[in-house]
């Protein structure tokens, strides 16, 4: 079990984190997905989990075409209440996660999958996302309809015959039992607090990892 803190460190701790290399999960750039899904309204919804949410919406807010991007829990029993001290013990069913609305005519769902894959998660690391562990923080995708649901099981297929990791893919495609936004507090954390030892350790080289890798996809100003 893993539990980050929201306050912002003393500024000598900042220093420090500032200091430290800055990586994340190793960046790969995943393959054009060979199917796409379908849109079917003129803005589209997905559900990604894949480690700490304050990284996984910091990246979707920064690709064009996403409005909106907001952390949240999926993945745990229908109905059920929680909350982020409910979700940080790990025996609640429940996963950090990111609901991202987008305009499938800038961006599509596939394309996000691959951004996902590529600079979000490390797909090979079974309930862990550096520097997080638990079943909180386990990768998933949360599919609302059968056409995401198609091409995201597809594209898991594809892409462990691509053989870019050398571990097996555990990512899952979960059933979708709901979705429930995190407290204000946690929205938009890496837009409000750039400097915060967590944001610059771990999510800030993801957006930059975004940025190199999907420059006609990268947009500097974050979506809301």
């Amino acid at each position: 079990m893993a539990r980050r803190s929201k306050a912002l460190f003393l500024p000598v701790f900042a220093a420090l984190a500032a200091a430290s290399p800055l990586h994340a999960e190793r960046a790969i750039l995943a393959p054009v997905p060979a199917i796409d899904a379908i849109p079917t309204r003129k803005l589209e919804t997905a559900i990604f989990a894949g480690g700490c949410y304050w990284g996984v919406e910091g990246v979707f807010s920064h690709v064009k075409g996403v409005q909106l991007a907001v952390s949240g829990f999926a993945g745990g029993p229908k109905g059920r209440r929680v909350d982020y001290e409910a979700v940080s013990m790990g025996d609640t069913g429940f996963a950090e996660s990111v609901r991202v609305t987008y305009d499938p005519a800038q961006v599509s769902y596939g394309a996000l999958l691959r951004i996902f894959f590529s600079v979000v998660a490390d797909p090979t690391t079974l309930n862990y996302q550096r520097p997080d562990s638990g079943t909180q923080y386990r990768s998933a995708l949360f599919p609302l309809n059968p056409e995401q649901d198609r091409v995201a099981r597809a594209y898991i297929v594809q892409l462990g015959k691509a053989g870019l990791w050398p571990n097996p893919i555990v990512t899952q495609v979960e059933p979708f039992t709901g979705f429930q936004d995190a407290a204000a507090d946690h929205q938009d954390f890496a837009r409000k607090y750039p400097t915060h030892p967590y944001i610059m350790r771990w999510d800030r080289p993801k957006i930059a990892a975004l940025k190199a890798a999907f420059p006609t996809l990268y947009r500097e100003k974050p979506s809301p």
